[in-house]
């Protein structure tokens, strides 16, 4: 049987106008002209310093472009993306007659705006829709899910003004075109890449012992080594240090295991 869900912290934006595809290309990391009816894109919105702010799942829905956002930065990304209008022929808003709702394991209904999560294959699907479906789950098993296969969830795993898209894994999950022109933040976005940057990874743990809050210090050997991010009944996301996936770990009371999933590419030397 299909797991259904609604995902009440999930809201939808809407962005109408003739110019919609062309003002989000020249914000968001991912590619804008990839959108169609049954194909979204996982894209995000970063600083000029190229630092992560939100990420949104973009839907096509005929005259206007829908975003699958935290309904936490709803109003905040509303604003944001207003300010950069200019003389685009270009709406705004939020568009709350619409529901989220997420499923696995099964095909999706025939009603709403649908399109598979485009992170992994055969993942899951994704629906907004203005008459949610009955659940047949609960947001606590697609939370589950999600954990096992070491999926992000927006500012529970990124940190505002500070997260790099690549250590959350966009480039091997589809957040990250490099193909496209220019958008904001591209430019240490592309550095991090080619220069080989990164030496943190946020990585799925297995958690023996209480679950750690969110931002608690992990620890090697007394030192620290990266920070807890969301987490779940055993299984979890941290923010770790390269040099410390192969090791047993410390956080509170519990001890974590980092599982570094098979989508997940690591240098040679670490994994």
């Amino acid at each position: 049987m299909t797991s259904l869900t609604s995902l009440p912290d999930r809201g939808v934006v809407a962005i109408e106008g003739d110019d919609r595809v062309a003002f989000l290309q020249g914000l968001v990391s991912n590619d804008v002209a990839a959108v169609r009816p049954g194909h979204a894109v996982w894209a995000a919105l970063l600083t000029p310093q190229g630092k992560w702010l939100a990420d949104f799942f973009i839907f096509d829905a005929g005259d206007r472009l829908l975003l699958d956002c935290e309904q936490r930065q709803a109003a905040d990304l509303v604003q944001r993306l207003s300010r950069y209008r200019l003389r685009m022929r270009v709406t705004v808003r939020a568009e709350p007659a619409l529901a989220v709702q997420v499923g696995w394991d099964g095909p999706p209904p025939a009603e709403g705006v649908i399109a598979p999560d485009p992170r992994l294959p055969d993942f899951a699907w994704r629906c907004l829709t203005a008459s949610p479906r009955p659940a047949t789950a609960t947001p606590e098993d697609w939370d589950r899910h999600r954990l096992a296969a070491g999926l992000p969830d927006g500012s529970r795993d990124l940190e505002t003004d500070r997260s790099v898209l690549l250590e959350a894994g966009f480039d091997e999950l589809g957040g990250v075109s490099w193909e496209k022109g220019c958008y904001m933040g591209q430019e240490l976005t592309a550095r991090t890449k080619y220069r080989g940057l990164i030496k943190r990874r946020l990585v799925p743990v297995a958690i023996e012992g209480p679950v750690p809050e969110p931002g608690t210090p992990v620890l090697r050997d007394g030192a620290e080594v990266g920070t807890m991010r969301s987490a779940r009944d055993g299984i979890g996301l941290a923010t770790l240090r390269l040099d410390a996936l192969d090791h047993g770990l410390s956080c509170g009371g519990a001890r974590l295991t980092p599982r570094v999933p098979a989508w997940m590419r690591l240098p040679a030397t670490q994994g």
